[in-house]
C-alpha cells in the first residue's frame, strides 16, 4: 500500500532516494522497483533487517532493475549519517507526528536532500486524526510510548516545512478506506485486532490492497479529499540553496 504519489515525486531512475521512516519498506521497494537507488533508513533495527532480507530475495528473484543499489540503515532523524545534499528525492511517510522535535527532523532533511530535490512528507490528515485521538487515549502519545504527539494541519506542516527553507508545493490526501478502520480499532481498543468487526474490516481492505478493484478505487478517490487517512505534501528544496562546503560526496555517503 504506496502513499506517496510517485508522479508528484517525479521520481527518474538512477536517482538518489532517502526513505526516513522506512519500516517495513513499502516506499523503499516500490522506489527500487522504479529504478531509484534506495537508502532505507528507520530507527526500529528488526524492521531494516527484514528490509534488508526482502531487497536480497528480491535481486534473487530478478525484480529490481540493474545498476541500482539498495542499503538499509538504522539511523535516528535528528542525526542522519548522510553528507549534505546526498539525495535527489526523500519520502518521509508517517514519521513527523512521531517526533517531538519535528522542526529538527526537518532541517536534516532539508540538508541531505540535495539542491533542487524533492521531498514526499506524509502525516496523518487533521479529521481522521482527530477522531482516533478523540475515540481512544490509548492511541496516541504520552500513553502510547512512540504514538502520535501532534496533530497537523496543513497549513502548519507547509508553515513548517517553509520555515526551514522548502518550498511546499502540491499536496493530496489518500486511504480514505483506512480512516473507518481505525475508528472502529480506537472505539473497540487500539490493541484488540480480536474483535469480530475488526476482523472483517481488515479481510476488506486487505482484499482491496491485493485485487484493487474498480469500485473501491473509485470510491477511495472521491472520499480521499474528505476521509482520506493520509495527508502528503511535496516540497522542493530551491536550486539556489547552499549545501555546506568539505561535506563528503554523496556517493561516498551512500557507501559509507
Amino acid at each position: 500500500m504506496l502513499t506517496v504519489d510517485y508522479d508528484r515525486l517525479e521520481l527518474e531512475p538512477g536517482m538518489r532516494v532517502l526513505d526516513l521512516g522506512a519500516g517495513f519498506g513499502r516506499h523503499a521497494f516500490e522506489t527500487a522497483r522504479r529504478g531509484g537507488s534506495v537508502v532505507a533508513a528507520d530507527l526500529a533495527f528488526d524492521e531494516m533487517q527484514s528490509t534488508k532480507d526482502t531487497f536480497a530475495a528480491m535481486y534473487l528473484n530478478g525484480e529490481l532493475p540493474e545498476g541500482i543499489t539498495t542499503v538499509t540503515v538504522q539511523a535516528n532523524g535528528l542525526t542522519l549519517p548522510f553528507a549534505d545534499g546526498s539525495f535527489d528525492r526523500i519520502i518521509a511517510s508517517e514519521v513527523l507526528e512521531h517526533v517531538p522535535d519535528d522542526l529538527g527532523v526537518m532541517s536534516e532533511l532539508f540538508r541531505v536532500l540535495a539542491p533542487g530535490g524533492r521531498l514526499a512528507a506524509t502525516v496523518p490528515a487533521t479529521l481522521p486524526e482527530l477522531i482516533c485521538w478523540k475515540l481512544s487515549e490509548d492511541y496516541h502519545a504520552p500513553i502510547s510510548v512512540g504514538g502520535h504527539v501532534r496533530i497537523y494541519g496543513l497549513p502548519e506542516l507547509e508553515m513548517k516545512l517553509a520555515s526551514i527553507g522548502f518550498s511546499p508545493g502540491e499536496h493530496h490526501r489518500a486511504h480514505a478506506l483506512h480512516s473507518p478502520y481505525w475508528w472502529l480499532k480506537c472505539a473497540v481498543g487500539v490493541k484488540n485486532d480480536d474483535n469480530f468487526l475488526v476482523k472483517q474490516y481488515l479481510k476488506l481492505l486487505t482484499w482491496d490492497i491485493v485485487k484493487a478493484p474498480a469500485l473501491t478505487r473509485k470510491t477511495e478517490a472521491l472520499l480521499n479529499p474528505v476521509l482520506g487517512k493520509s495527508l502528503i505534501v511535496y516540497a522542493d528544496r530551491p536550486v539556489n540553496s547552499a549545501v555546506s562546503a568539505g561535506s563528503p560526496s554523496a556517493a561516498a555517503s551512500i557507501a559509507a
